[in-house]
């Protein structure tokens, strides 16, 4: 296969690390172009290499948020993404920060990995949906009650249809499918979804369509 996505994986368990790599090579759609177990050798094989994704750890030696935000201002075009076991509000709040492009839970399916990497390779984002509900339910204590959605955003019946299906975590693919549309026409409302929602990403329009649905 030509083209394959260019990526480097990171992580301090060697095991778990060739496992990840097999099933990134198996895939067919990618080319790991490095391994590596630390902060200091990721944004050394980033600097040499600049893949088009990482794929890191939160907790390996360095930390991978603190990996993620130096490699967001000295590598930009690289895209980072973190596979962890932390499901911590506050994990998931920094790896946003760094500006992350998704945040995968260690437990999920080898093919359910390979579809979110080449998602996110595509220009999407990805979070967890039940770490994005998790967000939501902390911070909601703490908001005095906004306007319905229709009234504070101004979004049409068929922005809105889209946007609780990204709520339910599926795919540009996915939703395109479903609600019989073009990919390319779902990724144009998405824009458009997003402009009005006065975010810069799908992550964050995910946690603002759970927002939503609690009103």
């Amino acid at each position: 296969m030509t083209d394959r996505i260019s990526i480097i994986v990171v992580d301090d368990h060697p095991l778990f690390r060739e496992g990840v790599v097999m099933t990134l090579l198996e895939s067919g759609y990618f080319d790991v172009v490095a391994q590596a177990g630390s902060k200091d050798q990721a944004i050394m094989m980033a600097k040499k290499h600049m893949p088009d994704l990482m794929l890191m750890d939160v907790s390996m030696p360095g930390g991978g948020i603190e990996t993620a935000a130096e490699l967001a201002t000295s590598c930009p075009a690289v895209k980072v993404i973190m596979l962890t076991v932390s499901e911590q509000e506050h994990d998931v709040q920094a790896a946003l920060r760094a500006l992350a492009r998704g945040y995968v839970l260690k437990g999920v399916a080898s093919s359910e990995l390979v579809r979110i990497l080449r998602d996110i390779y595509n220009g999407d984002s990805y979070i967890s949906p039940n770490l994005a509900v998790n967000l939501l339910m902390r911070n909601e204590e703490d908001k005095a009650k906004p306007k319905t959605a229709q009234e504070e955003f101004d979004l049409s019946d068929r922005e809105r249809q889209i946007l609780e299906k990204l709520a339910k975590g599926m795919s540009n693919r996915d939703i395109a499918d479903e609600v019989c549309l073009s990919e390319k026409t779902v990724k144009h409302y998405m824009t458009n979804i997003m402009t009005k929602l006065h975010v810069s990403n799908r992550v964050q329009a995910a946690i603002k369509a759970y927002e939503m649905t609690k009103k």
